[in-house]
């Protein structure tokens, strides 16, 4: 199966360079033929060439393949999908998103099962950075279907010599993984990012990752899929590192300094969404619920810290 990866930002393109033998789709026109032009994608990846196999498109006419990779910010998605309904139904997409819809309230899977019915659908998520991924560094992700012959399927035509993929049937439970540690990362950042401390740190991920297997219980998911490579694996390499930009936006909020305003950060509008959808389902976040009223301007961080401390004393 020939497979596509839609989306030139960072992890799109670090798919491409994994993948060998792909297409690559970049909205904008003048991007993609930059990328075409110089093997490289300066603007998102840079120090990173494209095999020559990989095949740079700004036309989705020009895109036969089977499966196809979509590699764009989780709030564009719906969007996406209803636009080119006609194009893409046909085919298999796989998800790469990490995100929880603001409107709909559900993951990746769930838009694309809800834009295109009967559209095979997959996620793949867990601890990555494209960085890594583009330069052939040993990484291991995790590929997500209801159909256990589809994602065995994708498992097999994914997975490269360093690029490792293990399949679950549990697309609840992994969607909320890749969504819920981006609120955490960013709460971490802001901890370190005033000085708060590592040990600060160390007890915002855990009591972090209790709050994402409330969650997922409540919504149905297995709370093995969130102690696997989608949830603590991604909760480990998110909250640990300043190459991701959940915890670089959380640390520039701690810190009450500049952050870059074109860069993507997933876990901002999932905090707002779970917050939300936390609320509806009855289920206690305090950590994301503090996050999404920091972010809205509802607490200052003095404040939110003072009101996670002030919390009853409890059994772990």
């Amino acid at each position: 199966m020939n497979v596509a990866i839609l989306g030139a930002g960072a992890f799109g393109t670090a798919l491409a360079c994994a993948l060998g033998h792909a297409q690559l789709w970049a909205r904008d026109a003048e991007h993609a033929a930059e990328i075409a032009r110089t093997r490289r994608n300066t603007r998102r990846l840079p120090g990173v060439d494209l095999p020559e196999t990989v095949t740079v498109t700004h036309d989705l006419t020009t895109i036969d393949a089977e499966i196809l990779l979509l590699a764009m910010p989780m709030q564009q998605m719906r969007g996406f999908l209803r636009e080119h309904a006609d194009f893409l139904a046909p085919r298999i997409l796989v998800a790469c998103s990490k995100g929880v819809d603001m409107e709909l309230l559900i993951g990746p899977v769930g838009v694309i099962e809800q834009a295109l019915p009967g559209t095979q659908a997959a996620l793949l998520t867990g601890p990555s950075f494209a960085a890594d991924i583009a330069r052939g560094l040993p990484t291991a992700l995790t590929i997500a279907a209801r159909d256990a012959e589809l994602a065995e399927t994708l498992q097999t035509r994914l997975s490269t010599e360093n690029l490792r993929l293990y399949r679950n049937t549990d697309v609840t439970g992994a969607e909320l993984g890749g969504a819920l540690k981006n609120v955490i990362a960013i709460a971490a950042g802001m901890v370190i990012g005033a000085g708060l401390g590592e040990s600060a740190r160390a007890a915002l991920m855990a009591r972090g990752y209790a709050e994402m297997q409330r969650l997922a219980l409540a919504l149905g998911a297995e709370t093995e899929t969130l102690a696997g490579l989608s949830g603590f694996g991604d909760l480990v390499l998110t909250c640990g590192s300043e190459k991701s930009r959940n915890f670089r936006y959380g640390m520039a909020l701690g810190a009450d300094a500049d952050f870059n305003a074109g860069t993507t950060v997933e876990g901002a509008a999932t905090a707002r969404a779970v917050a939300r959808l936390a609320r509806e389902r009855g289920v206690d976040m305090p950590i994301t619920r503090m996050v999404a009223a920091v972010l809205d301007g509802m607490l200052t961080l003095t404040e939110a810290k003072g009101a996670l401390l002030a919390r009853p004393l409890t059994l772990e």
